[in-house]
């Protein structure tokens, strides 16, 4: 709301129009404003009148959101609809490919390029550099990437809404496949490597005292729990959703391997989330999930909220050899201290832990904050998190060993900085 101009607002009528076109681009963007929300709307704004700009966005936001995740859609569409006189122009701008040149042009918002697509739906796009009236143009695709494999590339922040629509049904297609363990635990088996003396004395009771042959076990299989630490602060709210919408995949997911899957949120504080990603349909598994986590989009407290975790939850789901998926960016506010020992316990009790950071999509990264060296010496892998290929990447390093790759860049980034 900071740095709000005065808004235009005519008086000429025609407010409540203008307040049922606003609401129709938000559910464009993605946001449920349904036909009550828009009423609540109007007899908000007649109630607390639009003379003062903040009094008029708060009235807004009130009566037609009702989820932390879509403030920041809102504040985009609001930003175009009321604010801007020449948003076309910039929506338009927003929608055409852009071309590199000397001067590097700027990234959009988050949510930005979801609100210039609701509020230009249907209207016509200035037509490109080569096409005219009565000529065909030809383009080579054989250059060119198609439309799934761009979209397994594209950052989730950057997304559209029917991008993310999209993105999250390739989403609910991911598996994790994952390695079992071998217990210490035996079964009877014909072709096991344990010899059974006891059940060949048993067998030989049978046939007068005589053993005929020797009865083998093999060691049983039991697969492990995934446990997934996600960060929902500001920054990582755009993922962050993505993600849980992958853990809803995994948890409901049949024969996927996994014993149990457990999920928590943190920002200030942490939040177990698990019984909210259990029930089959995603839209109301995520809603409920973000009715029970209450510092969406707040600040971040990694080593409080690991602290939390490994003092009330570590011995109830780190058991029998559980793998932990920590995403965050390390983007900590904390005491690194805390957050190294902290770590380091979460590290002792996990079989293996594996650190999802979307800072990993730039090809400069290295660990300059305090957090990120902080975390880096005990997890065991190191993976980006930012697209769909991303996550692709992720499920084939659950379904292998420790990679000696990985351990060594991690040594190269703590290095870096010694």
């Amino acid at each position: 709301m900071a740095g709000l101009a005065d808004l235009p607002v005519r008086t000429d009528g025609k407010l409540a129009e203008n307040v049922v076109h606003f609401a129709r681009a938000l559910r464009a963007a993605g946001v449920p404003a349904g036909p009550g929300r828009v009423i609540d709307a109007i007899r908000a704004v007649e109630a607390v009148g639009f003379s003062d700009r903040r009094d008029f966005y708060a009235a807004l936001e009130a009566s037609l959101i009702s989820r932390a995740e879509h403030r920041a859609v809102f504040a985009q569409v609001f930003r175009l609809f009321w604010r801007d006189p020449r948003f076309m122009e910039q929506m338009m701008s927003l929608l055409l490919p852009a071309v590199r040149g000397a001067v590097p042009p700027s990234a959009p918002k988050a949510a930005e390029r979801r609100a210039a697509e609701a509020l230009i739906e249907g209207a016509e796009k200035p037509p490109g550099p080569r096409e005219t009236e009565g000529e065909e143009v030809e383009f080579d695709a054989t250059l060119t990437f198609s439309a799934e494999e761009r979209l397994k590339r594209l950052d989730f922040e950057q997304m559209s809404a029917a991008e993310q629509a999209e993105a999250r049904r390739a989403i609910a297609k991911l598996a994790l496949p994952v390695q079992p363990l071998a217990s210490r635990r035996t079964r009877p088996s014909p072709r096991g490597r344990v010899a059974d003396w006891r059940g060949t004395m048993r067998a030989g009771l049978r046939s007068g005292g005589d053993v005929e042959q020797l009865v083998f076990r093999a060691r049983r299989q039991r697969w492990p729990n995934l446990v997934a630490l996600c960060d929902i602060s500001g920054s990582m709210s755009a993922y962050s959703r993505m993600l849980l919408h992958f853990l809803h995949a995994a948890a409901n997911a049949r024969g996927a391997g996994w014993a149990k899957v457990h999920a928590f949120t943190f920002g200030t504080r942490l939040t177990n989330v698990t019984r909210h990603l259990r029930q089959r349909d995603a839209d109301a598994a995520l809603a409920a999930a973000g009715r029970e986590a209450e510092d969406w989009e707040g600040g971040t407290r990694i080593g409080e909220a690991l602290h939390v975790f490994n003092r009330d939850w570590s011995r109830r789901v780190l058991g029998q050899g559980a793998v932990v998926l920590l995403i965050t960016d390390g983007l900590d506010r904390g005491d690194p201290d805390r957050l190294a020992r902290e770590m380091e316990r979460l590290h002792l009790s996990a079989r293996r832990v594996i650190w999802l950071n979307p800072l990993l999509r730039w090809e400069g990264f290295s660990a300059r904050a305090r957090g990120i060296r902080a975390i880096l010496p005990h997890v065991d892998s190191f993976r980006a998190c930012h697209s769909i290929a991303s996550l692709e990447d992720l499920s084939a390093t659950l379904s292998r060993p420790d990679d000696p790759v990985d351990i060594m860049r991690i040594r190269q980034l703590l290095d870096e900085r010694q």
